[in-house]
């Protein structure tokens, strides 16, 4: 078995791990800082919108143009008085985007272009793109959103509880704005292909964090009926049985993208994959660190508030600082392991090892 393999199996039964619940404070600090930061970005620099959003013209020119992209820019801007984005396509052809135009400057542009770059005007083929349609995308973008957010709440409430429903949700709003607010700093084009982007994030996310609930779920069963362990301390054991299966689930996601985003978009030059492998490079590893630092975390502040947990937690402490080993019950047992061992799995898995620990002992306690 591999390392990581071994490793993955150690976490999971337990025997080794690292208390994310305890050092929470940390990770919640480092998020408002990563978080801060790309508000004030997207306040100052703004989003780089796309052509699609602001409306403007896209010129096409004929195959094997001579000029190179630096020139074509640089004669579009001139022509234009805007920023230009240039392209060169696998034909030789150049297409040529000029946002906040109307039809008249346009005509104008294009007899320019044809002078700068020597060719016919009639050869360039011009398109006009109107604001009304980048709206439209918009709009819908923000209506899809908002659906999806509803039902993600709806579900997880039902099929877990409301905090782990509330800790998801937060969780998704924090990949978001880190995303677009690294958009706003590195000052990308936001075009349809982010929007795609930002949208399949979610669900990449949501995935993951589903993942840690489930087990989180599954081992919190009847937890008040024992006195070993706290909802932290379980909380903090589902992170680490799913820690491996996390980093890997990410890794192998981030490779093609980091591929389409590094390779296709800085060393080829592809600029139209930067839009849509930005968003999601960013918010897949968002997606993760959200998963594992912020949501559980999260859930386990909000249950250790209640009342239940409170009492639980006061007897496991107290427990704890008394250092008892005896055994009260089948389902509450004690040993002398130490305060910082991982905590077992609570639940079915446990009870076969209670019912056989302390038989033949008159007193249950040890000798």
């Amino acid at each position: 078995m591999s390392k990581l393999g071994t490793l993955g199996a150690r976490l999971h039964r337990g025997e080794v791990g690292y208390d994310f619940i305890k050092n929470r404070k940390i990770w919640y600090g480092l998020s408002i800082l990563i978080t801060i930061t790309a508000i004030v970005g997207l306040a100052v620099r703004g989003l780089n919108m796309g052509i699609e959003f602001q409306g403007g013209a896209v010129f096409n020119t004929p195959k094997n143009t001579t000029a190179s992209v630096s020139q074509a820019e640089e004669y579009a801007e001139t022509a234009s008085g805007h920023d230009a984005i240039v392209q060169k396509l696998g034909d030789g052809s150049l297409r040529i985007q000029v946002a906040g135009i109307d039809t008249d400057a346009a005509n104008k542009i294009k007899n320019t272009l044809a002078d700068d770059l020597k060719i016919d005007s009639e050869q360039i083929n011009a398109e006009l793109v109107g604001p009304s349609w980048g709206d439209q995308i918009a709009d819908k973008a923000w209506q899809g959103l908002g659906i999806f957010l509803f039902l993600v709440v709806i579900y997880l409430a039902i099929a877990f509880e409301w905090r782990m429903a509330l800790a998801a949700f937060v969780a998704l709003i924090h990949d978001i704005t880190i995303t677009v607010g690294i958009y706003a700093l590195v000052g990308f084009e936001v075009t349809p292909g982010t929007v795609i982007g930002l949208l399949t994030i979610l669900g990449y996310s949501l995935y993951d964090t589903v993942v840690v609930f489930d087990s989180l779920k599954e081992q919190t069963k009847d937890l008040t009926k024992q006195t070993r362990w706290t909802y932290s301390d379980v909380a903090n054991r589902s992170i680490n049985s799913t820690l491996v299966r996390s980093i890997n689930t990410t890794v192998v996601a981030l490779l093609p993208v980091a591929g389409l985003l590094f390779i296709g978009g800085g060393v080829l030059g592809a600029g139209m994959l930067n839009d849509i492998s930005l968003s999601l490079f960013v918010g897949l590893a968002a997606g993760a660190y959200s998963s594992i630092f912020i949501a559980t975390p999260l859930v386990a502040d909000l249950k250790e508030r209640e009342p239940q947990m409170k009492a639980l937690k006061k007897r496991v402490l107290a427990k704890r600082a008394k250092g008892e080993t005896e055994v009260r019950g089948e389902d509450d047992v004690y040993t002398d392991e130490p305060e910082d061992a991982a905590p077992a799995v609570v639940g079915p898995r446990n009870q076969p090892a209670s019912r056989t620990r302390g038989r033949g002992r008159p007193s249950g306690k040890r000798r």
